[in-house]
């Protein structure tokens, strides 16, 4: 049994009432060398009162204001000691034994950098859940979805997802990383605030050498839109401005030219949907994403890392269209594309 130590992080943003249902289960997490650290992101609800009140033996980090997800991270684990941090959701189950599969794993192979247990629904453990199910993959677009879960489509876990095996990014809502990989990569990008902040650190860090995995002797369960609602223009906005970002920063320069012109297509596409579906905000949204790319496309140029390394050397990359194979093809399982 590996005895590396592990730092459980939870960021929390008026997240009391979470905290509250979730919190107890994480305490109760079996594992010998193991701290439990809450950051909070300036809430002005009773979140860090209630945390001093119930849970005097967890260590309370504060930051000043609310920096996100990304900013809050970093600035958190810059005073976090540990071989292994794990970014967990305050919106997340956990059972006793959730830690020492994934870091065995992990132990296994110094080229692993991160990785993810198999994320499940919380309301109905039956199905895999949205944001992480059996791991992450990108599509030949740089679209995102995973392996159980495809669009709105999302799968029953009847164990046909139970071999552990290389992905392209793991899910943040429990993300397992190295210290020293964190650290080697710069961790999350400050300026993506929230949404596909994982998929970039997931994609830098496999330009650098290093896999992500997927452990299915683990699981939790993540309820999911715990603090931004799937229904909101803004998450809209982050979705479509930061997949461009991804792009744009760990592409090869002559390949993120071509993809993300296909992009820019394809998001018309889904503006011009948006506007007949009478959803006139979420068209909105797309426009004003791409305003900030170009406003920032400089900035963000200046982010690339050295080594870009050809995207369809990935593992946990799809070849063709995921939209075409939903949409036109009609395959609803992860299954049906035979990656």
């Amino acid at each position: 049994m590996t005895t590396a130590s592990v730092a459980v992080v939870i960021l929390n943003w008026n997240g009391k009432a979470l905290l509250e249902s979730f919190l107890p289960g994480v305490v109760r997490s079996v594992y010998p060398n193991l701290q439990i650290i809450v950051g909070d992101n300036a809430s002005t609800d009773e979140s860090v009162a209630f945390l001093r009140k119930n849970y005097p033996e967890i260590r309370l980090i504060e930051n000043d204001r609310n920096y996100g997800f990304a900013e809050g991270y970093r600035k958190i684990l810059e005073q976090v000691t540990a071989d292994y941090y794990v970014l967990l959701n305050s919106d997340v189950e956990v059972p006793e034994n959730w830690i020492q599969p994934v870091i065995e794993l992990m132990e296994t192979d110094d080229k692993i950098a991160a990785a993810q247990p198999k994320i499940k629904w919380q309301k109905d453990k039956t199905k895999f859940e949205y944001a992480g199910a059996a791991g992450g993959y990108l599509d030949l677009h740089c679209f995102p979805f995973c392996r159980g879960r495809l669009f709105d489509t999302v799968e029953d876990d009847h164990g046909q997802y139970n071999d552990a095996r290389e992905i392209f990014w793991a899910s943040g809502a429990a993300l397992f990383i190295k210290s020293k990989c964190w650290k080697e990569s710069g961790g999350l990008d400050p300026d993506f605030f929230a949404h596909m902040e994982e998929i970039d650190l997931c994609w830098r860090l496999k330009n650098m050498g290093y896999k992500i995995m997927y452990c299915p002797d683990a699981e939790i369960y993540h309820v999911g839109g715990g603090t931004l609602n799937a229904n909101n223009p803004y998450k809209n906005y982050l979705n479509f401005r930061n997949n461009l970002i991804i792009m744009q920063k760990n592409l090869p320069i002559s390949d993120a030219f071509f993809r993300i012109f296909i992009r820019f297509f394809i998001d018309f596409v889904a503006l011009i949907h948006f506007i007949l579906q009478g959803k006139l905000d979420f068209a909105l949204s797309v426009s004003k994403a791409h305003f900030h790319f170009f406003k920032y496309i400089f900035v963000n140029g200046k982010k690339r890392t050295k080594q870009q390394l050809p995207y369809q050397q990935h593992t946990g990359h799809y070849a063709s269209s995921i939209v075409y194979a939903y949409f036109i093809k009609k395959i609803k399982f992860f299954s049906g594309l035979g990656i």
